[in-house]
């Protein structure tokens, strides 16, 4: 009988364990995640490059406004938030490179992958707030304000 308890409580105990273990995992560090576009991921300097022509270069902004607002953009880009590319495929240019920018390049990316595969010249996707980290300059952006009442 005493050899059952400390067999059950023995039991409980790697119960407990493993189930703390499992509560303490959403708080471990997870592994980077893997870039799977076919577009390439840019950094500051390639994006520097680009700019440097800009008469050959469209800054695609794929973001939605609260993020432009709140992180700031390129000083000039075409801003078509991802579910609106589709539907908006007309206004982007063939005639020019295309930098797809999100804040860390991951919506650029699978944008990037959609724009390319229509023939566009996506060179590469970028982060703005990566660009920015790298020691890149961001423009920032001011909403307009509110209308007055009538």
């Amino acid at each position: 009988m005493k050899l059952l308890q400390i067999l059950f409580a023995a039991a409980f105990l790697l119960t407990a364990a493993g189930a703390s273990a499992q509560q303490a995992a959403p708080n471990a560090p997870t592994a980077p995640r893997q870039w799977t576009y076919k577009t390439p991921k840019i950094d500051r300097v390639a994006v520097d490059k680009y700019l440097a022509d800009p008469g050959k270069v469209l800054i695609l902004d794929v973001r939605r406004p609260d993020e432009l607002i709140k992180n700031g953009s390129f000083p000039a880009f075409l801003n078509i938030q991802v579910a609106d590319v589709e539907k908006n495929i007309a206004y982007i240019p063939r005639d020019r490179a295309i930098i797809v920018v999100s804040n860390h390049a991951w919506r650029g990316g699978d944008v990037g992958d959609k724009l390319s595969a229509k023939g566009f010249q996506v060179v590469g996707a970028a982060g703005s707030l990566d660009y920015e980290e790298q020691g890149g300059t961001i423009a920032r952006i001011t909403p307009p304000p509110p209308r007055p009442a009538r």
